[in-house]
Parts: structure tokens; C-alpha cells; sequence
């Protein structure tokens, strides 16, 4: 290995490493947004690295993901070939994130790394493609940088493709596309749950809460896969005292008890942290609790004390519980003497 291949690929390693950081910190409940920004800088400044090589960083960022073919390093192939504007390797990192057993993230996240006018082409080219694949992307990267495809957009909320429909709901959503909105109430009677979940959010987005917030209410209460964006759709588009009543009844069931604490964390009411604490002794709400504190009391991340990642810490019926599972939680007795020594609860 060459001195060059080397520094590439140390700079390509990193690369893959901090993107897949930034990701996983940026999905969490509720998203750290310092510790992402924070990652930026380090990242852009590994990213130039392979900016300077060019061309000759691709057989290591290739090289990369063959030997561990995680999202981050999806992230690094797909930024590299549309970096060096090549159709070759473009169509190559296509093909690498179609297959990633962990999804196309890491591609999508190139494309929204990477300034608008740098992948413009590939987009116009791909959003209106006779492959499904490349349509999602085109839509995707379109929702990424928060650009209006225009009349493209309305074909793609009829596309065959599930995963097409449900990012163009999204997309119409953030556009505030008002004029769509007769095809976005439309796609609540599709085929596919998946597209009527996101049709029911983008009409909340859309200011038609009176049409997509019973969607999403069920969508929480089942305790379906969407139901944490669901939850946040349905507090933001409802009134406080509604929102307060309908907690009451998601509390009484087991599966959408970690749902109801949750959202009274969506509420901005701080008073609630003394019954915060109350249900962190409860292993089956602890975690939702904890992203409840964190979200009111932001601050509290600043202490290095009052999570474990270790759930048998907080307890036997903690370890019981969670058994193997990775779970952050709070430990009660910690929060109860933070909250003391700042005044929050007596």
C-alpha cells in the first residue's frame, strides 16, 4: 500500500465512522443536535481529504465498504462517486445502496451531504426514471434539500412503488404543497399501510388536522412502527387539553403506556418531572421517561450520571427485564437528587 492509498483511506475510515455517529445521534429520542453539529466539522474535514484525492479515493472507499459494508461506508462510496462526477461510479454506489442489507441511508445521506447543484443532474435524471429505485432517490434527495420538483411531483404520488409514494407524502408535506392535498387525502385509502400513515401525517403538515390525526392516534395506539413520529404529529396538531386526555388513555393499555409518557414531554410542561421520576422505577416506561426529561430539560445531558446503558444497574427487575437488549436508561434515584439540587422538584 502506497504512503497515498493510506492517507485516503485513513481519511475514508473516518469518514464512514463519523457519518454513521452523526446518523445514529440524529435518530435518537430526542436527537442531541449539538453532539451532530459538533461532528460536522470533523467530518467535512475528513471528507476533504478524499475531495483532494479525487478520482484516486475510489478504489479505497470501494475497498472500504467490501470489508465492512456498513451505512457509514455506503455514506462515503455514494459521496465519493457523485464528488468526482463520475456515471461509472455513480451507478455503481446505485447499485451498493439498492443491495445495503441496512438500507439506502447511507446513499441518501450523500446525496443530502452534497450541495444541490452537485447532484442536480443525477436527480432531474432519476426522478422520473423507469426504475423504482432511482425514483425514490430523485424524491428523496428532492425532501433532503427541500426542492420543489414541480409538476414531477404529482405523477410520484400515484407511482407503483410503495417506498416512491410514501416519500413524495413526505415531500409534498415539507413543500406545504396545498394543492396537492385532494391527492394527499386520496392516498388515505391506499392499499398499503405504510403510504396512508405518511399520507396522515403530511395532511396534519398540511394544516388538515381534522383528516389525518385519527390515522395517526391509531397508528400510536397499536404501537406500530411510525408510531413515535405519529405520536409527535398528533400532540403538535391537537390542543393541550385534548392532547392531556387522550395521554390518559394511552397509559391504561401496556403497549401505549411508554407512549402516553412520552408525550407529556411533547407538552413543554416541566412541572411534570416529579411524575417523570415516578414512572422511571417502572422498566416498561423507564426509557420513554428518560426521552421525556431529556427533551424537557435539555440540560440534564450535560450530566454523566443519571443514564446507564446498562439497564441492571437501575435494578433486578431492570435486568429482568430488558434481559439482553441495549436500552439508555435513567436512573431514578439520580434524576430525583439532580432535580433537587436544581430546583426543579422539592
Amino acid at each position: 500500500m502506497t504512503v497515498l492509498e493510506n492517507i485516503v483511506g485513513k481519511h475514508a475510515e473516518r469518514s464512514a465512522a463519523l457519518w454513521a455517529q452523526r446518523d445514529s445521534l440524529a435518530l435518537d429520542d430526542p436527537p442531541d443536535l449539538d453532539a451532530v453539529s459538533a461532528i460536522d466539522g470533523r467530518l467535512e474535514i475528513n471528507l476533504d481529504g478524499l475531495r483532494i484525492a479525487g478520482r484516486a479515493a475510489w478504489p479505497s472507499v470501494l475497498a472500504l465498504h467490501e470489508e465492512a459494508p456498513g451505512k457509514g461506508e455506503l455514506f462515503v462510496v455514494a459521496w465519493t462517486a457523485l464528488e468526482i462526477e463520475s456515471a461509472d461510479q455513480v451507478a455503481q454506489a446505485v447499485e451498493i445502496g439498492r443491495a445495503a442489507v441496512d438500507g439506502p441511508g447511507g446513499l441518501v445521506g450523500a446525496l443530502a451531504w452534497h450541495e444541490t447543484r452537485k447532484i442536480a443532474p443525477w436527480v432531474r435524471a432519476w426522478i422520473d426514471a423507469p426504475d423504482p429505485f432511482k425514483r425514490f432517490l430523485g424524491v428523496s434527495a428532492c425532501m433532503e434539500h427541500g426542492v420543489d420538483p414541480k409538476q414531477a411531483l404529482l405523477p410520484r404520488l400515484h407511482d407503483t412503488d410503495i417506498s416512491v409514494r410514501a416519500a413524495s407524502l413526505r415531500l409534498a408535506a415539507k413543500l406545504r404543497r396545498a394543492d396537492l392535498t385532494t391527492e394527499v387525502t386520496n392516498a388515505l385509502v391506499d392499499g398499503e399501510q405504510q403510504v396512508r400513515f405518511w399520507a396522515a401525517w403530511a395532511l396534519c403538515e398540511l394544516g388538515q388536522d381534522d383528516l389525518g390525526v385519527s390515522e395517526l392516534r391509531k397508528t400510536v395506539e397499536r404501537g406500530d412502527r411510525n408510531a413515535a413520529v405519529a405520536l409527535r404529529a398528533v400532540v403538535k396538531a391537537t390542543p393541550v387539553k385534548d392532547v392531556r386526555s387522550w395521554i390518559g388513555t394511552l397509559l391504561r393499555l401496556p403497549q401505549s403506556a411508554p407512549f402516553g409518557v412520552r408525550a407529556a414531554g411533547m407538552l413543554r410542561d416541566r412541572t411534570v418531572l416529579q411524575w417523570l421520576i415516578e414512572q422511571m422505577d417502572n422498566p416498561a416506561v423507564t426509557v420513554a421517561a428518560g426521552a421525556s426529561l431529556l427533551e424537557l430539560f435539555p440540560e440534564a445531558r450535560l450530566e454523566g450520571d443519571l443514564f446507564t446503558n446498562d439497564p441492571g444497574a437501575a435494578g433486578t427487575r431492570f435486568g429482568e427485564y430488558f434481559a439482553d437488549k441495549i436500552a439508555r436508561v435513567p436512573l431514578a434515584d439520580k434524576v430525583l437528587e439532580w432535580g433537587r439540587r436544581q430546583g426543579y422538584v422539592k
